[in-house]
């Protein structure tokens, strides 16, 4: 929301700066985003009339003009302006002046031609939003005047960024309204009075959807002048809040949704056909919008209808075909309650933004319609002499919104703010607040303003107590409860611990959004229909996460494109999945490698990180809770992984995760350069811990045996090492793989895989005839098993 800080003050005026101003509205919960002049530093630029502009005898581009500054005698300046012309009032700056980024105006010959000054367009002052060539003033500015007098520059523009619960401080009046709550101060601003009709003019309105739409007020108003231009202060007002000026019956109902809040919206009567009916749109449906697009309206979204069709999206935007133009008389002026719920998210979902829907989305007033069409009339009638007809209102009490009394008791008010306040204190605050109060028993009976519709509940009145007393006014008190150290189980791990080890291992932590984008998700689990959302943010983040891989892929994608080569990132989070007893969140931990296996350096050549990279990070990962023993890699296939090259991890026979190479197709239709490695884990399984515990050191020597194995291709190094720990005497203190060769010697089908086998007893000295028969005992159970035999 940018506003003036002049036109706030003309409603109330506190005995603060600009910036005490900005710092109390921050402090209020209305965050200042930015605090900036309405016009740069300049001066010596006064108004001024250009009596004759003739020709440049030397330029074809240039005229030279005769300038009436109000010191008396004519000044001669040449300019290349094309709008300069006879009778113009325009922006001069005189010999002397200082202009926007240290130009300082002197006499000067152009092309000839003596120039005393220089007349000056809307950029050349550092004004924004007015028309290139000289800045055009009204025909009846004072000449002479400073111009920094005239347009009223001495001023700010104030921008707040809003929470979607405070919409009723989207207008000056809601501004006005928390500051002078906050200092205490009455409230100013115009007088808000009924227009009398002075025709009999009215036009028939049907509410079809009361529940969309309880209340409507429309007002037909004839006679407006064709010719007439929008006044000096209302343009820059409008300029100064981010809207320019468009038609002068527009200018009128912008301002008064700026002033008030509430939004209006003006039909040509000359273009509508028959009455007006609020209704939701019907099957094949579409308007041609004033922005010029077509819209294919869908059943779910209110219209306003006149006999032929939908005149305009209700609460959004107008049509092109019955809004005002030039040459337009007589209109019919709408002013509105439309239910937030009825509009929220049909803008985004056309691709719109309009501060009509803005405002609507967020709640606007329900006693404020009429208040506003009668303001909007008066400003019509005063400016432009149109001639105004009935109010039309009709309404739906049974759907407007209620206000229920709220029960506010004094020890809930200590309780949650850790002090107390007087009953005098906490009247006034509400008083100010614009709060019926009944004294009860044990505290107050509230009921909140129309205006304030996100005060529903007890602490909502607290939190308004809260403000107004002032966040930085609240005591600082340690906490009086017994606090216990909950104890910290021994068997499980930090999160942590795991992220730091991720973090020595080269990858870096990233936090993504819970809400991914559709598509995407049912590329990488198409087995788990994603929860779409109802109001998303965007079309990108329309749908909860069913895997961590779419925020990471995500990352990965936008490091790509900032020609970041080589990724490896992580993230721990929730993943939202549908299971029988309904949604479920559990909690995963992720990550992604992407490019070079080492960073570029002298002692190794470089090479693309493979799964085996991944592998060996997943390994050190698990070993750091003792876990990498227990878990067991198995052959199979993930709809978003590559079918040889991806991994489902079994810890004690309980699904741990996955691990592989993303999907060649995936890869392609993401436009992904290479290959991607991932991995998902549950946080649940992976945040166990074996328990150290004390072993002494065998005094007997270790025993080294190397066997070669002739495998089937089909059998994984992991079920052979499973096969040889099963029943495993306790001499065996190690089994690993250490080769892996296919080649000369070995049959198509076969792998010759090398295992190293570690013995040593506590108690005595192992001889040839224990490891001996414990090799024989081996190599049956893997003949009997697998097929598996020694490689001779």
């Amino acid at each position: 929301m940018r506003f003036s800080e002049h036109w706030l003050r003309a409603w109330v005026n506190p005995a603060l700066s600009a910036e005490q101003l900005g710092a109390q509205l921050t402090m209020a919960g209305l965050e200042l985003d930015a605090l900036e002049p309405a016009a740069p530093p300049f001066s010596g630029v006064v108004v001024a009339r250009i009596l004759k502009a003739e020709p440049h005898p030397d330029a074809d581009k240039l005229r030279v003009c005769q300038v009436d500054d109000g010191s008396g005698q004519p000044v001669q300046v040449v300019c290349g302006a094309p709008n300069a012309r006879a009778g113009l009032m325009a922006a001069f700056a005189r010999v002397g002046a200082q202009l926007p980024g240290g130009l300082a105006i002197k006499q000067a010959k152009l092309r000839g031609v003596e120039s005393f000054g220089m007349l000056c367009g809307a950029d050349e002052l550092g004004l924004a939003g007015y028309p290139d060539g000289l800045l055009e003033l009204p025909a009846d500015a004072p000449v002479g005047e400073d111009l920094r007098t005239y347009l009223d520059l001495d001023d700010h523009v104030i921008e707040l960024g809003m929470t979607p619960n405070r919409g009723d401080c989207l207008s000056i009046l809601g501004l006005a309204r928390e500051t002078a709550a906050q200092n205490g101060l009455p409230l100013g601003g115009p007088t808000l009075a009924p227009v009398p009709a002075r025709s009999d003019a009215a036009v028939r309105v049907t509410l079809s959807a009361p529940a969309a739409c309880p209340r409507y007020c429309a007002r037909v108003i004839e006679g407006l002048a064709t010719d007439a231009t929008t006044p000096l202060w209302m343009s820059e007002r409008l300029r100064r809040c981010g809207l320019r000026p468009i038609h002068p019956i527009v200018d009128v109902t912008n301002y008064v949704m700026l002033e008030l809040g509430q939004p209006l919206h003006a039909f040509d009567l000359d273009r509508l056909q028959g009455g007006l009916e609020v209704r939701l749109a019907r099957a094949g449906e579409s308007l041609t919008a004033l922005d010029g697009k077509t819209l294919n309206l869908e059943a779910d979204m209110l219209v306003i209808a006149d006999g032929q069709g939908p005149v305009a999206l209700a609460g959004i935007i107008g049509g092109k075909d019955s809004g005002v133009r030039a040459g337009t008389t007589r209109i019919v002026l709408e002013s509105a309650y439309f239910s937030p719920e009825a509009l929220a998210g049909r803008a985004r979902r056309l691709g719109l933004h309009t501060d009509a829907a803005h405002r609507f989305e967020r709640g606007t007033d329900p006693e404020l319609p009429r208040t506003a069409i009668e303001r909007a009339t008066e400003l019509l009638c005063e400016l432009f002499g149109g001639t105004p007809g009935p109010v039309v209102e009709v309404s739906h009490p049974e759907h407007l919104p209620t206000r229920r009394p709220i029960l506010l008791r004094r020890a809930r008010i200590e309780r949650l703010l850790g002090f107390t306040l007087t009953d005098a204190e906490v009247e006034g605050i509400l008083t100010r607040l614009g709060m019926q109060l009944t004294p009860v028993g044990e505290g107050w009976s509230v009921i909140a303003p129309s205006h304030r519709h996100d005060i529903a509940i007890e602490v909502d009145l607290i939190e308004e107590l809260a403000r107004l007393h002032g966040y930085d006014k609240l005591p600082a008190r340690l906490p009086s409860a017994e606090l216990a150290i909950q104890p910290r189980p021994e068997q499980r791990l930090g999160l942590d611990a795991l992220r730091e080890r991720l973090v020595t291992l080269g990858y870096r932590e990233v936090i993504t959004y819970s809400f991914v984008d559709t598509p995407l998700l049912e590329k990488l689990t198409p087995h788990q229909p994603p929860l779409v959302l109802a109001n998303p943010i965007s079309s990108e983040m329309a749908a909860m996460r069913t895997t961590l891989w779419a925020g990471l892929i995500h990352t990965l994608r936008h490091n790509l494109n900032r020609q970041q080569e080589r990724v490896r990132i992580f993230e721990s989070g929730l993943r939202f999945v549908q299971g029988e007893d309904g949604l479920k969140q559990e909690p995963m931990f992720a990550g992604l490698v992407y490019g070079d296996a080492l960073p570029e350096q002298w002692g190794e050549k470089a090479r693309r990180a493979d799964f085996f990279d991944l592998k060996g990070d997943l390994e050190a990962l698990l070993e750091f809770g003792g876990l990498q023993r227990r878990v067991q890699w198995t052959r199979a296939n993930h709809p978003a992984l590559h079918p040889g090259l991806s991994a489902r991890l079994l810890l004690d026979g309980e699904e741990l995760g996955w691990a592989g190479v993303l999907h060649p197709s995936l890869e392609k239709a993401l436009d992904l350069p290479g290959q991607v490695l991932l991995f998902e884990l549950h946080q649940a399984l992976l945040l166990q811990r074996r328990v150290p515990r004390y072993q002494a050191v065998s005094r007997f020597p270790v025993i080294r045996r190397d066997l070669a194995l002739l495998v089937p291709e089909a059998v994984s190094s992991a079920e052979v090492l499973t096969c040889l720990r099963e029943e495993a005497p306790v001499f065996l203190r190690e089994v690993e793989v250490f080769d892996v060769y296919r080649g000369q010697g070995v049959p198509n089908t076969f792998a010759s895989i090398a295992i190293r086998l570690i013995l040593q007893d506590n108690e005595r000295t192992l001889g040839d005839i224990d490891v001996d028969h414990l090799i024989a005992a081996m190599l049956a159970r893997l003949q009997s098993r697998f097929g598996i035999t020694l490689r001779t």
